[in-house]
């Protein structure tokens, strides 16, 4: 029998365009002799559509378009566990056995939707509403990361009131906290896909880069810079994961922004095949013991950066990372003899617990 899966893409947020992009990738993978697959999409404005689109209409974002969508919700009842599909005055209820939540950022990686979906109690793909939400924000990220031993780059933390209320006093107390040095990195706590961040490299750009980042977020964490290769690792189960092939990350632009991410032709990844044996399991190691700090199940990108003294220092966790055909999530896995099939296949069987 097929189980029903519900693929749920799009979202409010400023990822909402790459959302779109992954779950096309993912819908062109799934074997429908296995998956009764249906398809929501949310608008940037948080309304709800149940929708028969191609993939293609998907993939572009014309699928709002369709005059066939109908409005629809997940129940947070979970004796209803399935989509309340509205039709004029009357409606239905659509049983689901699993969603796939192919929803970057805020409002889908945040623990928003895991929240919902714990309530309807429908299985879902990836990691629960404390790790979701505890790893979209980097500042708690950077709090928990530090208890590991693994390293990671020094951070000030600041916020959007208390810029507003002392702008030259933040500044003055981020640059005493880093002896003077440039440049900085400067993110939202909580913001995917790189919006937002800035490399500052004087007092002035420091400034626009912390108003830039208050946009997105409340909380901006300012960080150091490490100077070194961008590393990323996919990490890969429940109870007992497991570490990926260790890729590399070749930004177009100066660094590895949200342009150089999903917009520029420029940017490559590869396999990493110039490191020894030793310094790959070091990595790999230090992204399972960020992955099982965090809490995380289904799966995970892990970021780090090798320094230029080849130390491994811990960047990011991303609990959805993308999955567009560029995306180095499946090319990791797909490096390990994981075919992209195969890899959606393992998380939908882990979302129901029967792997592990």
């Amino acid at each position: 029998m097929k189980q029903r899966l519900l693929v749920l893409f799009g979202g409010a947020s400023s990822e909402h365009e790459v959302s779109c992009l992954s779950a096309a990738s993912v819908l062109k993978h799934l074997d429908e002799s296995k998956y009764e697959i249906y398809k929501a999409g949310i608008t940037k404005e948080g309304n709800w559509f149940l929708t028969d689109s191609p993939v293609s209409d998907v993939e572009d974002g014309s699928w709002i378009k369709n005059p066939a969508n109908q409005k629809a919700f997940l129940s947070p009842d979970n004796q209803t566990r399935g989509l309340v599909v509205l039709n004029q005055e009357k409606y239905e209820i659509l049983p689901l056995d699993v969603v796939f939540p192919v929803l970057h950022g805020k409002n889908g990686e945040d623990g928003t939707i895991q929240g919902l979906l714990d309530l309807s109690g429908i299985p879902y793909v990836g990691a629960g509403t404390t790790a979701s939400a505890a790893s979209m924000d980097k500042a708690i990220t950077k709090v928990i990361v530090a208890q590991t031993g693994v390293r990671q780059a020094d951070f000030y933390l600041t916020d959007r009131y208390t810029f507003a209320s002392d702008p030259q006093g933040i500044l003055k107390a981020a640059e005493e906290h880093f002896s003077g040095a440039y440049p900085l990195f400067v993110k939202p706590a909580n913001a995917g896909s790189s919006v937002g961040i800035s490399k500052a490299k004087s007092s002035k750009e420091l400034f626009e880069a912390i108003r830039i980042a208050a946009e997105e977020d409340h909380k901006v964490l300012i960080e150091e810079t490490i100077t070194g290769r961008e590393i990323e690792v996919a990490v890969l189960g429940n109870r007992h994961p497991k570490a990926s092939p260790v890729g590399e990350i070749l930004a177009a632009n100066e660094f590895y922004d949200y342009e150089a991410k999903y917009i520029s032709s420029q940017s490559r990844t590869r396999i990493l095949d110039d490191v020894p044996q030793e310094k790959e399991e070091e990595i790999q190691q230090a992204a399972l013991t960020v992955y099982q700090a965090m809490g995380c199940e289904g799966l995970a990108r892990v970021d780090f950066f090798l320094s230029d003294s080849d130390q491994v220092v811990f960047n990011e966790i991303n609990t959805l990372p993308g999955f567009t055909n560029i995306s180095m999530y499946p090319k990791l896995w797909e490096a390990a003899g994981l075919s992209y099939n195969e890899l959606l296949d393992t998380l939908i069987a882990l979302a129901t617990d029967e792997m592990e």
